[in-house]
């Protein structure tokens, strides 16, 4: 059986700061964090690539701990808690906050699919090697395929829009199952025989999210490995983790919304010029400038208010335990949907408009302004917000609730 450790071909570096070890101690981390990645996103996301050195950055912070529960010697923060994190360091750099994401999504995965026996098995090497978790779930994608073999599966195939797969330690991926016409869900060590993560994502934004295609050849995999054997019918609280992945979507095109709207505001203040009919001395006293920033404040505001409320449902309904049901899980998703059409449609929106207010100085290369609106265009594509939108429709006409998918 393939170990679970830590990959030996990156240097440590120093955190910055004591690493969180109550959620208490989380804001100082995560804002000391988000200073470090905020100092060379600009030319970071210029470049592209695999960001090694900021990675080891998110490790060095203790925060790769944050969602672990404390039984598996991990932070035990809330899902709120963990969301805010994303948000903020999306304001800094959004391809970064996303691997930061997805980390937690795979723990969610692990600790809502998992029994008992297999959240000790990957849990606590998480939190003992300071492990980083990489995804290849992608469940449109059915080409990687799992076969039985003795107790336990042998996988082979190809998967794409693997979100955090180049450097990881773990990865969570999917398979299809054709016996069954099911998929199963399984996680194993990055550097498993026969797993190879090619580095070949090319979209014009979100362009450190080391989003690779990944391939299975022969790949053995054992029976504890597997989070959700085939034919599985999940459980209405294993359907929460489509829940956690939407509300770490919607926090990260909040962040980047708001670090547009940030960094405009800043812009504003310190370096534009008034136009010369406007009348002021200081272009933040244009009253048309005051009225643009009034409505970016209004999308980021609303997007906000709705993605906090999300967090909160989503934190009672895991409180729940076994005992959630159908229903309130309904009402998690539609909580989610809300505040992932706002947030999405704030990112882009500001992302675009803050230029109307900066002017044509600012769309110098240096500033790097426009990567937040490519990185809100690539990442907002992940899923149509269309069908957000008609399942909010169903349940404000007809009250019915989402139904779970990989999705929704």
């Amino acid at each position: 059986m393939a170990k679970i450790q830590a990959r030996e071909d990156v240097r440590p570096v120093e955190p910055a700061g004591a690493a969180p070890t109550r959620a208490s101690d989380t804001p100082r981390a995560v804002e000391a964090l988000a200073e470090q990645l905020a100092a060379t996103a600009v030319e970071r996301d210029r470049q592209g690539g695999h960001a090694a050195h900021e990675r080891e950055l998110i490790r060095a912070s203790g925060l790769l701990r944050l969602s672990v529960p404390a039984a598996y010697g991990g932070t035990g923060a809330s899902w709120s808690t963990v969301l805010g994190a994303v948000r903020r360091l999306a304001e800094a750099d959004s391809a970064l906050a996303h691997v930061f994401g997805f980390h937690h999504l795979q723990v969610a995965g692990v600790l809502l699919y998992g029994t008992p026996e297999q959240h000790n098995y990957f849990l606590k090497p998480t939190v003992d090697r300071n492990l980083f978790w990489g995804n290849a779930l992608n469940p449109l994608d059915r080409r990687v395929v799992a076969r039985a073999e003795l107790d336990g599966y042998r996988v082979d195939g190809v998967k794409n829009f693997s979100s955090g797969s180049v450097g990881s330690d773990v990865l969570t991926f999917s398979a299809w199952h054709k016996a069954s016409d099911t998929a199963i869900i399984a996680a194993l060590p990055t550097q498993a025989e026969g797993i190879t993560v090619n580095p070949d994502w090319d979209a014009f934004g979100q362009r450190q999210t080391d989003s690779g295609t990944v391939r299975f050849d022969h790949v053995r995999l054992e029976a504890i490995q597997v989070l959700q054997a085939p034919g599985t019918v999940p459980s209405a609280r294993a359907t929460l983790r489509s829940q956690v992945a939407q509300l770490i979507m919607t926090n990260l095109y909040l962040g980047l919304a708001r670090g547009a709207f940030l960094e405009a505001r800043r812009y504003v203040r310190e370096d534009a010029r008034p136009w010369f009919a406007s009348g002021v001395q200081r272009h933040a006293d244009d009253p048309y400038v005051q009225e643009r920033f009034g409505e970016f404040w209004l999308r980021v505001q609303a997007a906000q208010a709705l993605a906090d409320l999300a967090g909160l449902k989503l934190d009672a309904a895991l409180a729940r335990g076994p005992s959630v049901t159908a229903d309130e899980r309904g009402e998690v998703a539609v909580a989610g949907a809300q505040a992932k059409v706002l947030a999405h449609r704030a990112a882009l929106e500001v992302g675009s408009e803050i230029f109307d207010v900066t002017g044509a100085s600012s769309t110098a290369a240096r500033h790097g302004y426009d990567r937040y609106w490519r990185n809100a265009r690539v990442h907002t594509l992940h899923d149509p917000v269309a069908y957000k939108i008609r399942d909010l429709g169903r349940y404000a006409l007809l009250n019915q609730i989402p139904e779970p998918t990989a999705y929704s």
